[in-house]
C-alpha cells in the first residue's frame, strides 16, 4: 500500500485542472459559489440556499452506477441540485488498496454533476482515521477542481469511536491542505459517533476558518426527536449544520421505512433551511438502496426499477427543490 501511495502522490503534480461552465439556469449558474453566513448556507449573493439530493453508495461496492449519465439523470429527472460521490475508504478494494480505480469512479460522477450545473460532495467515505491518505486525496481533488463553484469537500464521512479532539485535529490538517490550494469552496466536517456528537463540537469548534459546516447524519427509524433537539441546540450556539447523509429506515440501513418520522424530519429541515442528501444510489437487498439490480447504470430509471425508498426520495427532492 505504501508503494502505491508513493507513486500516486507523484501523480498529483501532473493531475489536470478541470473547469466547467455551469449551464444557463442550472443551480450553480443561479447560485454560484456557496458561502456560510453565520449558521446558514448561502449563495454567492448571501441569500439562503437549500440543497437536496442523493448519495451514491460506496464506490467499491457499486462502481457500476458511478457514471456521468447517472449523475445527469439525477439532476434532470429527480431535480437534485446536489449529489454525493462516496469514495469508499475501507472494505474490499477501497481507495486504500486501489486509488486509481477509486478516482476513475468518482471523477465520472463529479464531472457529470459539473456538466449538469449542480453541486457535488467529494466524500472521503471512511469510518476510520487515515490522515496521510486523506491529505494526498484532497490535495489532488482541490488541485483538479478548485476553479469550480460546484465543489463541496466532505473530509471524513462518519468517524466512529473517536474523540472530538482526534476528529478536530484531523479536520484542521485536512482543511489546511485544501485551503492551501482552494481558499473558498465549502468544507464539511464530521463529528464522533457517526456524525451525531454535535454537542462536542459546540464546546470546542474549529476557529479561524471560513466556509466550514459540520455534518449530521440521521436514519429516521432510529434517530428521533433527541437528535433533532441536539442539532437545534448546536445551531443555536452558532454551529452551521449540513445533513450529508440521511434515510427513513433504521440506522442499519434496513428495516421498515418510518414514513411518519421521515416526514417529520423533512418538515424540520425545511423550517431550519437545512441542506440534506439521502442514502443511497445502490441495489443492495436492503431498504435504504433505491434501485433494483436491473436498473440501468446510466439513469433513465422508471418506477419499475425504483424501490420504495427511491420513489419516496425522488418525490421528497422534487418537492424540496421546487420551492
Amino acid at each position: 500500500m505504501k508503494k502505491n501511495f508513493s507513486i500516486f502522490f507523484a501523480l498529483i503534480l501532473t493531475f489536470t485542472l478541470c473547469s466547467f461552465k455551469a449551464p444557463k439556469d442550472s443551480p450553480v449558474f443561479i447560485n454560484g459559489k456557496l458561502q456560510v453566513n453565520g449558521t446558514q448556507l448561502c449563495n454567492q449573493n448571501g441569500t439562503p440556499v437549500v440543497l437536496a439530493g442523493v448519495s451514491f453508495g460506496w464506490h467499491n461496492l457499486w462502481p457500476r452506477y458511478y457514471t456521468s449519465k447517472a449523475a445527469q439523470w439525477l439532476a434532470s429527472n429527480w431535480k437534485c441540485n446536489v449529489i454525493r460521490a462516496s469514495m469508499g475508504v475501507g472494505l474490499d478494494d477501497s481507495y486504500l488498496e486501489n486509488p486509481g480505480f477509486a478516482l476513475q469512479c468518482i471523477t465520472k460522477v463529479i464531472d457529470g454533476a459539473l456538466k449538469s450545473g449542480i453541486y457535488v460532495l467529494i466524500d472521503f467515505h471512511s469510518h476510520k482515521l487515515h490522515t496521510a491518505e486523506a491529505q494526498i486525496f484532497f490535495a489532488q481533488m482541490a488541485g483538479k477542481y478548485k476553479n469550480n463553484p460546484n465543489i463541496i469537500y466532505e473530509i471524513w464521512n462518519e468517524p466512529d469511536y473517536y474523540s472530538w479532539t482526534e476528529v478536530k485535529l484531523y479536520s484542521e490538517k485536512i482543511i489546511s491542505t485544501i485551503r492551501a490550494i482552494d481558499p473558498d469552496n465549502l468544507i464539511l466536517v464530521g463529528s464522533p459517533h457517526w456524525d451525531q456528537d454535535l454537542d462536542s463540537v459546540v464546546s470546542d469548534p474549529i476557529i479561524g476558518q471560513k466556509n466550514v459546516m459540520y455534518t449530521m447524519h440521521f436514519y429516521a427509524g432510529t434517530h428521533k426527536k433527541w437528535l433533532r433537539d441536539r442539532t437545534d441546540n448546536a445551531i443555536s450556539k452558532g454551529i452551521p449544520v449540513f445533513i450529508s447523509e440521511c434515510a427513513g429506515m433504521e440506522a442499519s440501513g434496513d428495516g421498515p421505512i418510518d414514513k411518519t418520522e421521515w416526514n417529520t424530519y423533512l418538515k424540520w429541515m425545511q423550517s431550519r433551511k437545512l441542506s440534506w442528501i439521502a442514502w443511497s444510489v445502490s441495489d443492495k437487498n436492503e431498504s435504504c438502496s433505491m434501485l433494483l439490480p436491473r436498473a440501468s447504470v446510466n439513469g433513465n430509471w422508471g418506477d419499475d426499477v425504483l424501490k420504495e425508498w427511491g420513489k419516496i426520495v425522488r418525490e421528497s427532492i422534487r418537492n424540496t427543490n421546487s420551492k
